[in-house]
């Protein structure tokens, strides 16, 4: 496929504005925001569907940030304060972050669906000020030391409504925090990740460079949950980088959101591997009703289409299959951008059949997130995606397949975690390089191939190392199974030696459609799936002990299962 060479970078008219609205190479966010508002202030910024449509464009959504600023600062709230923001997504939640920066301070955004004693440890450890929140939890938090603020119209304080009066706000630099993000990942305590305004700013265009075109006139759909780092940065700021408009999704429930993505005509839809795994599933299930020979062709059709795509970059599928996609809502969409989770390279090479182009991308919360994207005219399936522009990444003591731990150097790198030194200079090697904790090579075009997690890694009885996330991937396309977690569980307890199970949820959900509620025939089927997929694996990959669960393993908002390590040995 041959590759698109820019003559212009995407962050190139940043020149323009360069001494008037900034200084030095990247703005901070209020100064990106008000370039962005100067280019196209009359375009919408931020819509929601409640069921009406109700948008602000840029100019309008300038105005109420500036005013909560001005609440802001009468408030206490100057250099450095931190002010944390938790609820839904919606417009409110980004006018309340975007004021916190150009009042100066600190964002703290929070996962809404903490419970309450977790959001209070959250606030404590980050000094928060004060609150922007959400109605469910807002008169929880009236009379206490932090002050609150609605994200919903009829409280009080209602963030709309707020307005205080005219101040000078501080001067910041890129290397000033703008937020802190609370991470526990899978595993562990959470921790404050400080990203600064040129961790942020910087990623945001060099990930445009890979090349990802954003444009103005592009409509980013937010469904996953804002504060997390991927849709902050992938959706968020890369929209109001450009000045292209942001749909906030409000429920992760398909009819919702068939009804944003027709209505917003969305361009930009990303989500995470669960999110496109189910939405395929879906679409090849309503193929496979129109009977076999039907399915047959439409799945031959995919393959040339796909083919084509691949050789000559040139994509067909967008008009052979234009009914197929106009039902599931997609026939607007530009890219789907998958992340927050490995994706099946299956999944990725479907829809790039059915003619959507399909982004896989990888990072972490550190690296504010992104560090690797595949690119739309050369992507490699099996790949999460090339080294962005300004990262230097490295494999660590790399095994006989190139295998290590991937680490990096780049503008995108967090400042460390909040308050917790030992914890930062755990993170970096002698010289300097980010440890990123993932296991991974990379190949001759500097396209990163990941390989699991390095306390994920199980070693069997003969050494070979091998890594859950690997064998997790083979069984995404399955709809029989809601959840699957491989583990190492010990087989030879004076050897201690380890070998693999499966601990996997059923979705009951699609036996019940099936009219298979016995549980000795749910048991049979998942038995079968895992000698299927057991066939495909090298021989000491393969899955010993299959445990049915009961309940769901508890998951992130992104969608991935948590990992309780000091615990997976408990056979």
């Amino acid at each position: 496929m041959k590759t698109i060479h820019r003559d212009v970078e995407p962050w190139a008219f940043l020149d323009e504005y360069r001494g008037e609205f900034f200084s030095g190479k990247w703005p901070t966010l209020p100064q990106m925001f008000k370039i962005t508002v100067q280019r196209h202030g009359k375009r919408a910024c931020f819509t929601i569907y409640e069921p009406e449509r109700i948008s602000l464009n840029y100019c309008e959504a300038l105005t109420k940030i500036e005013a909560a600023a001005r609440w802001l600062h009468d408030n206490g709230v100057d250099k450095g304060v931190s002010v944390a923001v938790t609820g839904k997504n919606s417009p409110e939640w980004a006018v309340a972050y975007l004021a916190v920066l150009f009042a100066g301070g600190t964002v703290v955004p929070i996962d809404y669906q903490l419970k309450d004693d977790e959001l209070d440890i959250l606030l404590e450890k980050s000094r928060a000020k004060i609150l922007f929140v959400d109605e469910e939890k807002y008169d929880r938090y009236l009379g206490r030391a932090i002050k609150v603020a609605a994200l919903k119209q009829g409280m009080g304080n209602y963030i709309y409504d707020l307005d205080g009066a005219a101040f000078t706000p501080p001067e910041l630099t890129g290397n000033d925090t703008a937020a802190i993000l609370f991470t526990s990942g899978t595993t562990g305590t959470p921790k404050g990740v400080m990203l600064s305004h040129e961790n942020l700013v910087a990623d945001c265009y060099l990930s445009q460079g890979t090349p990802l075109d954003v444009l103005h006139t592009d409509v980013f759909y937010a469904l996953l949950p804002i504060h997390h780092a991927y849709t902050m940065l992938a959706v968020f700021i890369e929209a109001i980088s450009q000045g292209a408009e942001v749909l906030f999704g409000k429920k992760m429930i398909v009819k919702t959101i068939l009804h944003d993505l027709k209505a917003g005509k969305v361009t930009m839809f990303l989500g995470v591997p669960m999110l496109f795994n189910r939405l395929l599933a879906a679409i090849l299930r309503g193929l496979r009703e129109k009977g076999i020979v039907v399915y047959g062709i439409i799945r031959f059709l995919m393959m040339v289409s796909g083919g084509i795509k691949k050789t000559f970059g040139v994509n067909p599928g967008k008009k052979m299959f234009r009914a197929v996609l106009e039902k599931a809502s997609l026939s607007t969409i530009r890219n789907c951008i998958s992340g927050g989770g490995p994706l099946a390279p299956s999944v990725f090479k479907k829809y790039n059949q059915l003619g959507i182009d399909f982004v896989q991308g990888y990072g972490l919360t550190e690296t504010s997130p992104i560090i690797n994207l595949n690119p739309i005219e050369h992507y490699k399936e099996t790949s999460v995606g090339k080294v962005v522009p300004g990262v230097d990444m490295q494999i660590l003591d790399p095994d006989e397949r190139g295998i290590g731990e991937v680490a990096l150097k780049g503008p995108m790198v967090m400042q460390g975690y909040f308050e917790m030194p030992a914890e930062t200079a755990a993170c970096f090697t002698s010289d300097g390089y980010f440890k990123t904790g993932d296991l991974g090579y990379l190949d001759s075009e500097n396209y990163l191939y990941l390989t699991g997690r390095a306390k994920n890694m199980i070693v069997t009885e003969g050494g070979k190392n091998v890594y859950p996330e690997e064998i997790e991937n083979e069984f995404q396309l399955f709809e029989e199974i809601d959840q699957i977690l491989i583990r190492g569980y010990v087989h030879d307890k004076k050897m201690k030696t380890e070998s693999i199970e499966a601990l996997v949820f059923p979705s009951f959900e699609f036996f019940k459609n099936s009219g298979i509620t016995v549980q000795e025939q749910i048991r049979s089927r998942i038995n079968t799936i895992i000698a299927e997929v057991n066939k495909r694996l090298l021989p000491y990959q393969r899955i010993e002990k299959t445990t049915l669960l009961d309940e769901p393993l508890e998951m992130t908002t992104t969608k991935k299962i948590k990992r309780k390590h000091g615990e997976e040995h408990a056979a």
